[in-house]
C-alpha cells in the first residue's frame, strides 16, 4: 500500500505537500555480547531498513506488538538512541549530521511524550520547574515573571489548575502527569512530537481524554505525531497514515481507511482481529499470525 496518490498530500494548487519528516532506511542495532571477554558476537536489529514521512500536521500512527521496534524508532528519531544506518531529514536539516546551534534548534521543534508519565518527571522537582527548564534551556524568557506566566499558561491550556505549578509529581494522578508531560513536551512550541504510547499506561476512562487534548492541541498548534501504540482501536481513532511494524520492519502502510478496511498483510488482520468489538452479538474470528516478516 501506498499514500503516494492520496489527494490529502496535495495543496489547492495541486503541488506536493513537502514532508516535515523523513525517515529513510533507518537502522538501530544493538550488539549482543558473548564469553569470558563479553566481546561483539552478533547484533539485535531493533530497528531494521525502515522509511517513512510525516506531513506537516499530520499523525502517523506506528503500530505494532511489545518490542517491534517502536519506541526505538521514535528515540532514534530524536537522537535519543544512537543509529546503526539510515538517514532522518527533519524540516530539510540532516538531523544526525547536525551539531551545536543547529542541533539545539532542532531538538526546540522536535520534542517526546513518554509513555510512563510518573517514570519521565523528576519527583524532586516542582511542576514548575519541570515544565518551565526547557524554556529557560533555549532562552525562551527573559524573566522569572515572564517563565511563571509561560508555564501557567501552558498547563491550563493542557487541562491543569494554575496552581499545580507548586507542587510536586507525587501529588497528581497518572492521567494530571500525562498532562503536565504533554505540557512539558509544548513549551517549546514544536512543531513536531513524537507520541510514545501515551495513553498505555493510563486507564481506559483516561485514555480518551488525553487522546482529545493531544487531537485538539494538534489542530491548535498544527501539529505533527509520530503516534507510538500497541493498540489497533486507538491509531484507528487517531491517525490519518497508520504504518504497521513487525520485528523491526514496517510490513504495510497506508492511508487509515487502506488499512481498516482491507489490510493485505497477514499481520495487520491479526491485529485488527484483536480490537474488541462492542456489539456482542457480532462475531468476529480471530485471527493469529505465525510467521516472518514478510
Amino acid at each position: 500500500m501506498s499514500d503516494t496518490n492520496d489527494s490529502a498530500s496535495m495543496t489547492p494548487d495541486s503541488t506536493p505537500e513537502k514532508p516535515l519528516l523523513v525517515v529513510d532506511d533507518l537502522k538501530t542495532y544493538f550488539p549482543i555480547r558473548s564469553g569470558l571477554l563479553q566481546r561483539v558476537t552478533s547484533h539485535f536489529k531493533a530497528v531494521d531498513g525502515v522509511s517513512f514521512h510525516i506531513k506537516p500536521g499530520e499523525t502517523l500512527g506506528l503500530v505494532g506488538e511489545s518490542g517491534c521496534g517502536k519506541t526505538t524508532i521514535g528515540r532514534t528519531i530524536l537522537r535519543l538512541q544512537p543509529h546503526s544506518g539510515g538517514r532522518v531529514i527533519f524540516d530539510g536539516h540532516d538531523v544526525f549530521a547536525a551539531s551545536g546551534q543547529e542541533l539545539q534548534r532542532l531538538r526546540r521543534d522536535m520534542q517526546i511524550v513518554f509513555q510512563d508519565p510518573a517514570g519521565s518527571l523528576n519527583p524532586r522537582m516542582r511542576i514548575a520547574a519541570i515544565v518551565g527548564e526547557p524554556l529557560v534551556i533555549h532562552g525562551m524568557v527573559s524573566s522569572k515573571a515572564e517563565l511563571r506566566e509561560r508555564v501557567e499558561n501552558i498547563l491550563v491550556r493542557c487541562g491543569m489548575p494554575k496552581a499545580a505549578a507548586d507542587r510536586y509529581p507525587h501529588e497528581f494522578s497518572g492521567g494530571q502527569r500525562q498532562r503536565i508531560g504533554i505540557a512539558r513536551a509544548l513549551a517549546l512550541e514544536p512543531k513536531f512530537i513524537v507520541c510514545d504510547e501515551p495513553t498505555s499506561a493510563l486507564d481506559v476512562s483516561i485514555q480518551a481524554q488525553v487522546i482529545n487534548l493531544l487531537m485538539d492541541l494538534q489542530e491548535e498548534f498544527q501539529l505533527s505525531y509520530l503516534f507510538i501504540s500497541h493498540d489497533m482501536a486507538v491509531i484507528q481513532h487517531v491517525c490519518e497514515r497508520i504504518a504497521v511494524m513487525y520485528k523491526g520492519k514496517i510490513v504495510e502502510e497506508g492511508t487509515r481507511d487502506e488499512i481498516i478496511d482491507n489490510p493485505q498483510h497477514r499481520y495487520t488482520q491479526s491485529l485488527l482481529s484483536a480490537v474488541p468489538e462492542p456489539d456482542p452479538h457480532r462475531k468476529i474470528e480471530r485471527i493469529v499470525f505465525e510467521g516472518g516478516a514478510t
